[in-house]
């Protein structure tokens, strides 16, 4: 599903290094495409608003700590309803997809767009497509009303089903034609995304006007650009309850040792922001920071010196740490990530082995590993409001007409980001953040890395913007504008 089209991005510069990443619009390829009024401006809800259509000129920055002579730099879309539609709402016929592995909030999207379209916008036919991509041309759709969708913003999981892989363009937008759809919402993580980039294009070359919107989910925090994905708090504040089990468990026993395995597949957000909201962790391992057992400053030495200390200890490792340390798995899922180790499992039984073989200090271990308890729980308060903005956010940008994109928040604004922008890689914990600096303060635990160590990779440029979670937890995103773009100077 690689691109190389250059569809996928508007570039409009102005004064003072000023860049805006503009997401396409149906304009861009249907001549004397048609405009109607908002119906926003008779909705009781938005008649006590000062001003509820966003200007044609708004912008959020991707980077809001500059110096005195920075650039203005890259900028986005600003979302929001706008005065004119492309769409008038009986001619509306919108579908919703899922994609990927469960998240919490998932239920609250699919509410969301479906309420938005009808209440605000008086959109009646909106479908389900039953069990992600292969939905599309293999299962039947579901139909979605205020009504069926009404509560289930209280369950986990997707109502409408999901799976991984499934992804075959032509037989996608074939039945996108076939069945009139002319709004597709699609809810998936960075490969997902991928895809929906790909069904954009096929639609653009077949000038249909179908507006393609991403709502981008991913329970790791992984996707570039954005503050954070949907489902991340509810999965942190989550975890507290396997980090504080485990912390009972191993304070309960003599030299009692606790192991959590939480998500992280390539970054580590969740273990940090659980090992910091939780205070009871002794060490924290994540994907980015490599560490090693044996010898002077490894993972071994330290379990010793904090059992001798405190009598118990509790360790966080995301599924993702170690995997170097573990035997190669050669083996895909259908998404294509790459299959992993459990290095919970591995990290239990090489610690027991080696005080074992040690026999000077005898342990007991508890191995807790709460990954599907998390990602199939409801998302929570602070969760479901953010679901709620970005499918409106989502509802309103196609409305207006543009396509190819994302909603999502950047610097606590939302915004419209082209699709290109989120795939070209993915959001990583920068361990030589403060951040991480505040996590290792808290757990006392070595950084098992020295400077001479790290790579380029690991330190940030002064160029490349850092993902706003909290002031500075890091990422290592480019910032780069990429490839695929038309360049427009005003």
């Amino acid at each position: 599903m690689d691109s190389q089209s250059n569809y996928q991005m508007k570039v409009v510069t102005g004064e003072f290094g000023y860049v805006l990443q503009d997401v396409p619009h149906l304009a861009d390829y249907i001549p004397d495409l048609p405009t109607y009024p908002n119906p926003l401006r008779s909705n009781p809800a938005y008649s006590v608003v000062k001003q509820y259509f966003v200007d044609m000129d708004d912008s959020v920055p991707q980077k809001i700590v500059v110096h005195r002579d920075t650039p203005r730099g890259v900028h986005f879309r600003r979302a929001g309803p706008r005065q004119k539609v492309c769409f008038a709402s009986e001619e509306v016929n919108a579908c919703i997809v899922t994609c990927g592995g469960l998240c919490p909030g998932l239920n609250t999207v699919i509410r969301e767009i479906v309420h938005s379209l009808d209440y605000m916008y008086g959109v009646n036919e909106v479908l389900g497509i039953d069990g992600g991509y292969r939905g599309f041309y293999s299962k039947n759709t579901i139909p979605l009303t205020p009504k069926t969708v009404d509560d289930i913003h209280k369950r986990g999981g997707t109502i409408i089903g999901t799976s991984r892989g499934g992804h075959d363009t032509m037989k996608i937008v074939d039945s996108i034609q076939d069945r009139g759809i002319n709004q597709v919402y699609i809810i998936g993580g960075d490969g997902t995304q991928k895809g929906a980039a790909v069904i954009y294009e096929e639609i653009r070359k077949r000038g249909l006007k179908v507006a393609v919107a991403g709502i981008p989910k991913t329970i790791d925090n992984d996707i570039l650009v954005i503050d954070k994905s949907f489902g991340f708090d509810t999965a942190v504040e989550e975890a507290q309850r396997a980090i504080n089990a485990a912390h009972v468990e191993a304070q309960s026993a003599e030299n009692g040792i606790g192991v959590v395995k939480l998500m992280g597949r390539y970054c580590g957000f969740i273990a940090m922001y659980a090992t910091l909201a939780s205070r009871d962790v002794d060490c924290c391992l994540i994907p980015e920071s490599p560490f090693y057992l044996e010898g002077q400053g490894g993972l071994f030495e330290y379990i010793e010196k904090t059992l001798k200390e405190n009598g118990h200890m509790v360790i966080v490792i995301a599924e993702g740490a170690g995997q170097e340390l573990l035997a190669a798995k050669d083996e895909q899922d259908a998404s294509g990530n790459k299959l992993l180790q459990d290095v919970g499992l591995w990290i239990s039984q090489k610690i027991k082995g080696h005080f074992s073989k040690q026999g000077k200090l005898p342990i007991t271990l508890k191995y807790i590993d709460p990954t599907y308890m998390i990602r199939a729980i409801p998302s929570n308060a602070s969760d479901n409001v953010y679901c709620t903005l970005l499918a409106q956010s989502a509802v309103h940008g196609a409305m207006a007409g543009y396509t190819g994109f994302i909603s999502g928040l950047v610097n606590g604004r939302h915004t419209y980001i082209p699709l290109n922008r989120i795939t070209e890689g993915q959001n990583k914990v920068v361990i030589t953040d403060r951040m991480w600096a505040r996590l290792l303060s808290s757990t006392n635990q070595p950084s098992f890395v020295e400077t001479k160590d790290l790579n380029d990779d690991d330190v940030r440029k002064d160029d490349a913007p850092p993902t706003q979670m909290l002031d500075d937890a890091g990422s290592s995103g480019d910032g780069k504008t990429g490839n695929n773009n038309n360049t427009i100077t005003k």
